[in-house]
């Protein structure tokens, strides 16, 4: 079910200039999930309001995209409770997974680009598991980059807090509870070496033995010192290419250093930069592979004035096809 949005539900494009055939046909529909359940501060479910305080609406349709807010689901309330054998609100985190399956594969399903604002990472769980729903009825391969200061991918017997917010790639993966296994369509949702994580720093002891054994592709933030985001993401979107892939972008807001980015509930220091973060957006886009996205870990109760909500929607216009300089096929700028 869903609850509606703040503000106006449609916004018309305001200018097509630019704009990629990927958006240009299509209505992005921003899909509301408030909820902090999978996580271990309390304030993620502010983070959909939030956004949307920061205008992704307007921003996004300023760029000549045809948007459309179709406000919240809604679920159980967060109980914060301890963990019962190694997860946190396990049967609250289901229930809102579900429902974010639910309302990302309906909206993809009725042509829509889909835009999951968290809520915490848990979520993802449910968002890809309805993306990989959609792709496998059109035999259209899914790669998942998973943009994080984190791997998520614990299980219980690895994760220190039991918290659901540190388990979804493992899950989609296949590890963890048959509860949250049976969220997605086919077991495990897909496979570890399709997702591919950019800007991880923080991995629990255990958690790097099953990231390695499952085989999930990783550029740690070292590789990204080591050579550059550019060589980075071309690596890794070359592997998309390659899969003639449909991609689905999982943007934990965590993902960025927190000297710009304070608010999160889970800051872990070194992450990409400012424009380390535009660029890879902007490659992204570039590929024209974009099909989905998640924004997620957004918390305002450790924000400052709603900062760290204008930067997120700023990287999302730079995902969206946002440029320096509009570019003009028919008379390109002269290189130097």
């Amino acid at each position: 079910m869903m609850t509606p949005a703040s503000g106006t539900p449609v916004m018309k494009p305001s200018s097509p200039e630019g704009i990629s055939e990927n958006f240009r046909n299509r209505r992005v529909a921003l899909i509301g999930a408030p909820t902090d359940i999978g996580a271990g501060h309390r304030g993620g479910s502010m983070g959909p309001e939030a956004l949307r305080v920061a205008g992704i609406q307007h921003a996004l349709a300023s760029l000549g995209i045809h948007v459309i807010d179709q406000g919240n689901v809604s679920g159980p309330p967060n109980p914060v409770l301890p963990p019962k054998d190694g997860y946190r609100h396990l049967d609250e985190a289901v229930f809102w997974c579900e429902r974010v399956r639910d309302a990302i594969y309906d909206s993809m399903k009725a042509g829509d680009f889909p835009v999951m604002l968290g809520g915490d990472h848990a979520l993802a769980i449910g968002s890809v598991a309805g993306v990989s729903r959609y792709c496998a009825e059109r035999n259209k391969p899914l790669v998942v980059f998973w943009l994080d200061a984190h791997a998520d991918f614990n299980t219980p017997d690895s994760s220190p807090s039991g918290n659901i917010h540190g388990m979804p790639a493992a899950v989609l993966a296949g590890y963890g509870h048959p509860k949250l296994l049976n969220i997605g369509h086919t077991r495990p949702v897909l496979d570890a070496s399709r997702i591919v994580q950019i800007g991880i720093r923080s991995v629990d002891a255990v958690e790097k033995i099953k990231v390695r054994e499952g085989g999930v592709r990783v550029f740690d933030m070292r590789q990204v010192d080591e050579i550059g985001m550019r060589a980075v993401m071309e690596k890794a979107l070359n592997f998309a290419r390659a899969e003639n892939a449909h991609l689905h972008v999982s943007f934990d807001v965590d993902f960025l250093d927190p000297m710009i980015a304070p608010g999160v509930g889970t800051t872990v220091s070194g992450g990409p930069n400012y424009r380390e973060a535009q660029l890879c957006m902007e490659m992204i886009y570039d590929s024209g592979l974009l099909g989905s996205l998640d924004i997620v870990e957004l918390n305002p109760a450790f924000d400052l004035h709603n900062k760290t909500a204008e930067l997120a929607v700023e990287l999302v216009e730079s995902l969206f096809g946002k440029q320096i300089l509009a570019r003009n096929p028919a008379r390109p700028l002269p290189t130097y």
